[in-house]
């Protein structure tokens, strides 16, 4: 327990690469980002603004960067899996100071653009002027997204990542809508060992008239007949997906569950660069509101709640709560690590506050 420190940066340089997989039942392909730990002579590399990956989340977007270096040659070894599964309207990117970090604990993590779905898709649909029916396209979502993370899963497993996976040992993880795939993929994959929702959708709230969100409470089934570790990692303030449809959703999960809620934080605390990220939402306010449907929440109303970034926990606080208890919870959960079960067997919210980190427990 004493050398157990979940917070810091792994032992291993990561390495990243991009593909494209190709689901013939379906008649779907789907972009990857394939995170992994690779050989020693890139070490350093990964953390070095001049070696390290930079790239556009879209084509029009500024260029960012990724704690990884790109198609680095990867160390040999079998490799615990994590599927990681994006919001609405997000790109499989969206989180990569969590991906990075369990890349450089030895774990092989893949993410999905859920296609129909990505910040790019969602733009070309609003530019295009055509009508469209929400409910349809919300009901294609919800069937294409655990189906999406299943089939990555059993790419992974043939080898198409380039990557030896150990089947015994599958975590899943996502954010928001990515939240609701981790728990329904979670329902219908039995290979899944370990579940890691961040702020996810389909929670019932005392709110009645919630809209497209209904369609993904509905169908939910959080219900499986296996041990899986469970822990929800959620925002207090969180404007879009309300505290009270949390506890719903942690109340009705199975055994072993736990959940933490960061305080003064909103819904994008678990995205990369928070407060770019939050304030680009809110400022976005005329035009979400403009293109929502009449079915949906108040876009305006919600957005008009919202703090600026400056009023919420920093950044850096949600960094340190992912990546160190995202991390204990895929080594508890996957291999069964007694120092990481210690850990977080511990009282959480001393620890988390001894890093200047406020947190409670669900």
């Amino acid at each position: 327990m004493a050398d157990y420190d979940p917070f810091e940066r792994g032992p291993h340089p990561v390495g990243v690469r991009s593909a494209e997989w190709a689901d013939a039942s379906r008649d779907r392909s789907l972009p990857v980002e394939i995170w992994y730990p690779a050989t020693a002579k890139y070490k350093g590399q990964d953390l070095d603004d001049a070696t390290r990956d930079h790239y556009k989340p879209m084509p029009m977007a500024p260029e960012v960067i990724q704690s990884a270096v790109r198609d680095a040659a990867a160390e040999p070894g079998a490799r615990p899996l994590i599927v990681f599964s994006h919001g609405f309207g997000g790109e499989r990117r969206q989180t990569t100071h969590l991906c990075t970090h369990w890349a450089s604990h030895g774990y092989a993590v893949v993410a999905m653009d859920h296609v129909g779905n990505t910040a790019m898709d969602m733009m070309q649909s609003a530019m295009s002027g055509e009508a469209s029916d929400p409910q349809a396209e919300m009901q294609q979502f919800i069937a294409d997204r655990p189906a999406d993370a299943s089939f990555v899963i059993d790419r992974a497993e043939a080898g198409e990542s380039g990557l030896v996976i150990d089947p015994e040992r599958i975590g899943i993880s996502g954010h928001s809508f990515g939240g609701w795939t981790t728990l329904a993929t979670t329902s219908r994959d039995a290979r899944i060992r370990a579940a890691l929702p961040l702020a996810p959708a389909g929670g019932r709230t005392a709110m009645t008239d919630l809209g497209l969100t209904d369609d993904m409470a509905n169908a939910l089934d959080i219900g499986w007949d296996r041990t899986v570790e469970t822990l929800y990692l959620v925002a207090e303030f969180d404007s879009l997906l309300p505290l009270d449809g949390m506890r719903d959703l942690l109340k009705r999960t199975p055994e072993p569950r736990s959940g933490v809620n960061l305080l003064n934080a909103d819904h994008f605390h678990f995205c990369d660069r928070v407060e770019e990220t939050h304030d680009l939402f809110k400022t976005m306010g005329p035009v979400l509101g403009a293109a929502a449907s009449d079915e949906g929440p108040n876009m305006d109303a919600i957005l008009a709640a919202m703090k600026n970034s400056a009023e919420l926990c920093p950044g850096e606080s949600a960094y340190a709560l992912l990546q160190g208890l995202g991390l204990a919870h895929m080594d508890s959960g996957l291999r069964e690590d007694a120092g990481a079960r210690a850990f977080l067997g511990q009282d959480l919210v001393a620890v988390m506050a001894e890093r200047g980190v406020a947190i409670e427990m669900l």
